[in-house]
């Protein structure tokens, strides 16, 4: 019995052995090549042919720097594998050839791939032999991704904002809005899973479920865009629809008025900002020093930039510019009309107690008179203060000491 459970182990042992083939005999020094950027290589060989770009090194000044991989090709049928060496991209290849799957997501095609400038990576193409037609790979260098920089600046915002997005009923609705609209698909689903037959079929369907899922998803997102121009009036029906319906369900709780809830939204943004601006970049740690930068400076003690200020002030105080003789006659005239306006809004409002008021004056008819927008000055005062301000013009043209006036 236990020669016959050697004799067996042996058996899958070799088996396994033979069925693995050799990774580095899948691949020749030939079908590597190594990209800069501005290289271009045209390849018409049938076989995996794999490209990879050395890591450059970290500097702050390439935070928002990124790397394209382009592939022009007329070719519809052909495999993309990525890695960091060689060696892993001929595996995954391999994999790929001996599974007896459907693998419907383990590969990626597209025409540009995003590289990460800063670490080593490796993108592998193969085509079928039947249908080899001549492609070209190159790679061009963006400094400043547009992209990346608005990732940042809108998790900036998203964190800085945070708190008084979670007090505005108007992102209430809008966030209300945004996931009725995602939402109502499941809803779909849910419905149609109700009209299939009970039995082998639901089954079949259950297990094959997420699969045909991921599909789905994946055909409509590739094809997102032809999908809106050739059916746009039925999908703009759809979204006023479900977003009427979301709008209305809003209104009918209406937007969070409990103080730990708006708490977790905020610290749900400020998550959301974060995550944001860390992926902003393929400078990991540069992105991260954002991050934990901006949390500093968000909660940051507001007295001690207070004490600064008043230190800063005192340490140097701003030069006052004095005001000539005109400037001064003219803000004396301008003062004095504010302060006369100010003080009839005072005693024309609720706060002030008329007949209180009038019973301290000596002359309420000459108070009665000012608050209906005659000049707080009588006839007599005027006179006496034109003739002061002519006395002291006459002694100033008329004096030879300067200093005087």
């Amino acid at each position: 019995m236990c020669l016959k459970t050697v004799q067996l182990l042996s058996v899958i042992v070799s088996l396994l052995v033979c069925s693995y083939p050799c990774t580095e005999s899948a691949s020749t020094d030939d079908s590597i090549h190594f990209l800069n950027v501005d290289d271009v290589f045209e390849i018409d060989k049938p076989e995996l042919q794999i490209f990879c770009h050395r890591a450059n090194t970290k500097y702050l000044i390439h935070i928002w720097k990124s790397l394209t991989m382009h592939l022009s090709t007329n070719l519809d049928n052909y495999d993309l594998y990525d890695g960091t060496t060689p060696a892993e991209v001929i595996e995954k290849h391999e994999d790929n050839k001996r599974s007896w799957r459907f693998n419907l997501f383990g590969t990626k095609k597209s025409n540009k791939l995003k590289l990460n400038p800063f670490e080593d990576t490796c993108i592998g193409v193969y085509a079928q032999p039947s249908k080899m037609k001549k492609y070209m790979i190159s790679v061009t260098q963006t400094r400043l991704d547009s992209l990346k920089l608005s990732l940042m600046v809108l998790g900036i915002i998203t964190f800085c904002s945070a708190r008084k997005l979670s007090d505005n009923p108007l992102f209430y609705y809008l966030c209300g809005v945004a996931l009725g609209i995602t939402t109502s698909a499941i809803i779909l689903v849910y419905l149609v899973s109700k009209l299939l037959p009970k039995g082998k079929a639901m089954y079949v369907m259950i297990a094959t479920g997420w699969t045909m899922s991921f599909y789905l998803i994946q055909a409509l997102w590739e094809n997102a865009q032809l999908i809106v121009i050739q059916y746009r009036e039925w999908l703009t029906w759809y979204i006023l629809a479900t977003s009427l319906i979301s709008l209305v369900i809003c209104y009918r709780f209406g937007p969070v008025t409990n103080r730990k809830t708006k708490k977790l939204i905020e610290w749900f943004l400020q998550i959301v900002g974060l995550i944001t601006m860390y992926y902003s970049s393929y400078f990991r740690e540069a992105s991260f020093f954002c991050c934990v930068l901006i949390v500093l400076l968000y909660h940051f003690p507001v007295a001690i930039v207070r004490k600064g200020r008043s230190y800063w002030k005192t340490m140097f105080p701003e030069k006052r510019k004095l005001l000539t003789d005109d400037q001064y006659r003219k803000e004396g005239v301008i003062e004095t009309k504010k302060a006369l306006t100010e003080l009839r809004e005072y005693c024309s409002s609720p706060e002030c107690n008329t007949w209180k008021t009038v019973l301290r004056l000596k002359d309420p008819l000459r108070f009665a008179k000012f608050m209906e927008g005659e000049s707080h000055l009588s006839d007599e005062e005027s006179r006496e203060h034109d003739a002061e301000i002519t006395r002291l013009i006459d002694q100033c043209e008329y004096t030879d000491d300067e200093e005087d006036c």
